[in-house]
């Protein structure tokens, strides 16, 4: 029986295992999805799990409730032999062991691209990850707690500060949520007056959003600007030390939570620990039918799809698809249809797909949408934007629970309860000020 290696278990990976599940006989072949995490992260709800209007477990679609007849190793694929069909497994636990195969698909994903910035990794928190997204959430919930009990000065203005980094969809997306939650809290917080807060989105290009076409980007600004955001454009952060941040335009503040979204970068297991061809940018070199390889040279028996992989973006010519959910999810379910017409000997099919359009939440009530000139601003594209990822989040299941959340919101509100303290849960177990009190012992002859 063939072996079939699934390398990550994201978005690609998660939909090619899936879908492989539907396909294959039980006799075909036998699927292995490697991934450190036991769930897939759905990215789009992130944003929500920041405002506390998606639940944090909702946002995540577990391995073992959907691949029921896929092997699960939870680990790290650090190098991937293909001369030899074998991969070199780092587990969570444990040494090093090989797995071999006989057919591979690359679905590893992108990661957080990182730069030298003094304070960035001393100070910043990604926001890639449902745990990330809840950190954010709590931090801020917590620093409104202390504000709420200080004079006015430096501290209360740093702690009633934030700043995004990077102004791409992830950014914009979680900066336009976390100030809509903020500006609620302030009704929740009458100590704290809305003009207190200060909402910092950092972008070194001249326009945020590059998705959308230039006037729908000005709008997003200005509706930013208008609910009390600044957004800084052509200006770079320089440096975070200590939450001070200081930009190229010469403005400084200090910020007590700062949110990195600058972008993704190629991952490296991909880029330098394995003998598949890769491109310039470090990505996997991938045909238009997901095969590895270029089109005079495919590489047998090894796929590719996902962030990670450049595949020609047959829609645009000349291109590689750009690395979002909507490619990655489309591109998983044609890596599995042609992973199973490959091993019976029949013709694959090449990827090209063209775009639904764009759809960005921007806060509660507020969104932008675009369809070539079709431009969809404020409620309607607010709504469209949750019923487009209400259906497309995979699952009945998940369906279901984040409809739940979001008519439940709708009668009683946001959930505004902080548990940061998860994140150390002995600290007040093991606390020396934590002194009980000696238990006093009642005779049943006592009157």
């Amino acid at each position: 029986m063939r072996t079939i290696l699934v390398v990550g278990g994201g978005y690609a990976g998660f939909y090619t295992a899936w879908k492989l599940e539907k396909k294959l006989r039980r006799d075909e072949a036998r699927v292995i999805v490697v991934d450190p995490r036991p769930y897939m992260t759905y990215q789009p709800f992130l944003p929500e799990v920041l405002a506390g209007s998606v639940e944090a477990r909702h946002a995540a679609v577990s391995q073992r409730r959907h691949l029921r007849r896929t092997k699960l190793v939870s680990g790290t694929v650090v190098r991937v032999d293909h001369a030899h069909k074998t991969a070199i497994v780092r587990p969570t636990d444990g040494p090093e062991f090989t797995i071999a195969y006989d057919v591979i698909a690359i679905t590893a994903g992108a990661v957080t691209r990182k730069l030298s910035i003094p304070g960035v990794a001393d100070q910043a928190i990604g926001m890639k990850h449902v745990e990330e997204a809840v950190a954010i959430r709590d931090r801020l919930l917590t620093n409104f707690d202390r504000a709420s009990t200080m004079e006015p000065g430096p501290l209360r203005r740093r702690l009633l500060t934030v700043t995004f980094v990077g102004g791409g969809f992830s950014g914009v997306e979680g900066f336009g949520e976390l100030l809509s939650l903020a500006t609620a809290l302030t009704r929740a917080y009458p100590e704290i007056d809305r003009s207190e807060l200060g909402f910092h989105l950092v972008e070194a290009r001249d326009r945020i959003l590059p998705e959308v076409t230039d006037e729908p980007g000005r709008w997003v600004v200005r509706s930013l600007e208008e609910r009390g955001g600044h957004v800084h454009l052509n200006a770079q952060l320089v440096s975070a030390v200590d939450g001070h941040v200081v930009l190229s335009n010469g403005e400084e503040f200090d910020s007590d939570l700062i949110v990195w979204t600058v972008g993704n970068a190629a991952n490296p297991m991909v880029r330098s620990m394995t003998d598949l061809p890769i491109d310039a940018g470090g990505k996997l070199m991938v045909r238009a039918d997901l095969r590895v390889g270029s089109d005079s040279e495919p590489v047998p028996d090894a796929w590719g799809a996902g962030d990670d992989a450049a595949v020609p973006d047959l829609a645009m010519p000349g291109s590689a698809t750009v690395p979002n959910a909507q490619h990655a999810v489309r591109q998983g379910k044609l890596l599995a249809q042609n992973i199973v017409a490959s091993i019976r000997g029949r013709k694959v099919k090449r990827y090209k797909h063209h775009s639904l359009g764009t759809v960005a939440t921007l806060g509660l009530g507020r969104g932008i949408f675009q369809y070539k000139r079709i431009v969809i601003k404020g409620f309607p594209a607010w709504l469209m934007h949750r019923g487009y990822h209400v259906l497309a989040v995979p699952s009945w299941e998940r369906k279901f629970r984040v409809l739940a959340v979001w008519l439940t919101a709708v009668v009683f509100g946001r959930d505004i309860v902080s548990l940061a303290s998860v994140q150390d849960p002995r600290r007040a177990f093991v606390s020396e000020d934590q002194v009980a009190a000696p238990a006093t012992l009642v005779s049943r002859s006592d009157p």
